[in-house]
């Protein structure tokens, strides 16, 4: 089954989540935000040892996807092909989505570091931002990583990232980290890094002295919302992020 395109197979979709705890577990992720196989087990009612033995099979169908970050290992929608099925399909008919409750501190929430990029809602919006406006692109040849396109580097310089230098940095240039607060992802890498040092300079956030938690400037929020849109309403169309 194909959910790189719209056209996902209904059926096999039909199949895989005719067991009532799979189809639980597919509408509880339809919110767009990642869970970890306990918070899983618990939307699903059932135990977490049989909680994993459907994530496997969703995985295996390809409609889940797994993120790794650190020790945790979080599950999410493979796409927006595959949301877009499981509306066709009806499997999830007439119910109504669970709100995603993170339980992080509200500074904390808002903006921090996570290693040497940025984190929390402003990076996230940030990331959405990016991908709405078709400057990040996926590598269909690396699993997760985002690659600029031609506005995306012309956007950055305007930020002052020199975009080259930044390619040159031993390490990976970008790609999706997902977020444990918003259990979404914003951009990780040497871009991300980059992004946070632009950030920092232009004062779209302070950093804390005793934590990792950043405050965001009310002249921040005007700079990104008047440079990238950020904050701002969002695009017509946003390409999948995962």
């Amino acid at each position: 089954m194909n959910v790189e395109t719209a056209d996902v197979d209904v059926s096999g979709i039909a199949a895989a989540t005719g067991e009532p705890a799979r189809a639980r577990i597919l509408h509880c992720l339809m919110d767009g935000h990642a869970r970890t196989s306990t918070e899983l087990a618990v939307a699903s009612e059932v135990s977490p040892s049989t909680a994993e033995a459907h994530l496997s099979r969703l995985t295996a169908e390809r409609l889940v996807k797994v993120f790794v970050q650190g020790k945790h290992r979080y599950y999410g929608l493979n796409g927006e092909p595959v949301a877009a099925a499981l509306h066709a399909s009806s499997v999830v008919e007439g119910r109504l989505h669970d709100a995603f409750v993170p339980s992080t501190p509200d500074r904390l929430r808002a903006a921090r570091t996570c290693y040497d990029h940025m984190a929390g809602r402003v990076a996230v919006s940030i990331h959405d931002r990016f991908r709405a406006l078709e400057w990040l692109s996926a590598d269909s040849a690396r699993d997760g990583a985002y690659e600029l396109t031609a506005g995306g580097a012309k956007a950055c310089a305007a930020l002052g990232i020199d975009v080259d230098a930044t390619r040159t940095r031993r390490r990976r240039f970008a790609f999706a980290c997902l977020d444990w607060s918003e259990r979404r992802p914003h951009i990780g890498g040497a871009l991300g890094a980059a992004l946070l040092t632009a950030a920092l300079k232009r004062k779209w956030v302070v950093p804390d002295l005793d934590s990792r938690a950043m405050s965001v400037t009310r002249a921040g929020k005007r700079d990104m919302l008047s440079s990238i849109g950020a904050f701002g309403p969002p695009a017509a169309t946003q390409p999948a992020a995962r």
